[in-house]
């Protein structure tokens, strides 16, 4: 805690005093991010790092697994958090992110390693689909290329998941939303990005397009005028 402590310090006298206009000018306006990034709680995953954001570019959530649980009428921090974003902030990006080497990942492969976690064994369960994708997708792979394949196709979960909240729903159907699906290779220090039309994972290249999940396309079932919708 001592060194965290002479961080903290050093933010205070270095780090702030350099950047005053710019907090000066967040808390005097508020906030006003464009996107909402959803990524694992782990250390060595920092979602502001990645995409070299400044105080105020990123609103962010972290959970074991960057998991999205479906709507429900529960509270959730997640829940809320996306409910904000969207509704309060009007952002219109938001990034599901995992990682490799993941931890959570891990135990979806093997639950007896959170046996005696029962809340984190819960919290997991909204990944089994990921699981399941790879049981029965995917074959002969090693343990190290399942927890990779899960990893993955959590991601790919938990879009859908997010899709499922009334809020994300309406941005996605008006045109005002885009979703995206990223994956950090910590060895390889890469970063991939779920292609929507192959629902392939893709390298995000310099001098390419970024691939992205769900664009930005207005969406209706139908298209009743507003005469006919009064009457």
């Amino acid at each position: 805690m001592n060194e965290l402590i002479g961080r903290v310090l050093r933010f205070e006298k270095d780090v702030y005093s350099h950047r005053s206009e710019l907090y000066g000018s967040l808390a005097r306006r508020g906030q006003s991010p464009t996107a909402l990034m959803i990524s694992c709680a782990d250390s060595r995953v920092v979602p502001e790092h990645i995409v070299q954001a400044e105080p105020g570019d990123l609103f962010v959530c972290r959970n074991a697994g960057n998991i999205v649980p479906p709507f429900a009428t529960m509270q959730g921090g997640v829940t809320s958090t996306v409910e904000y974003a969207v509704q309060a902030l009007g952002v219109s990006d938001i990034i599901v992110c995992g990682h490799s080497d993941c931890g959570a990942m891990k135990a979806v492969a093997e639950p007896e390693m959170v046996r005696d976690m029962p809340n984190v064994a819960a919290w997991l369960r909204h990944s089994a689909a990921a699981d399941r994708v790879v049981k029965d997708g995917y074959a002969g792979l090693s343990h190290a290329d399942r927890v990779r394949a899960i990893s993955l196709e959590n991601v790919v979960v938990q879009l859908a998941h997010l899709r499922t909240h009334p809020s994300v729903a309406a941005g996605i159907a008006c045109g005002q939303l885009s979703l995206h699906g990223w994956f950090v290779d910590i060895h390889a220090g890469q970063i991939l990005a779920l292609d929507g039309a192959s629902g392939q994972f893709l390298p995000v290249a310099e001098g390419t397009d970024l691939p992205v999940a769900l664009r930005p396309e207005r969406r209706l079932a139908t298209e009743f005028t507003m005469l006919e919708a009064a009457e």
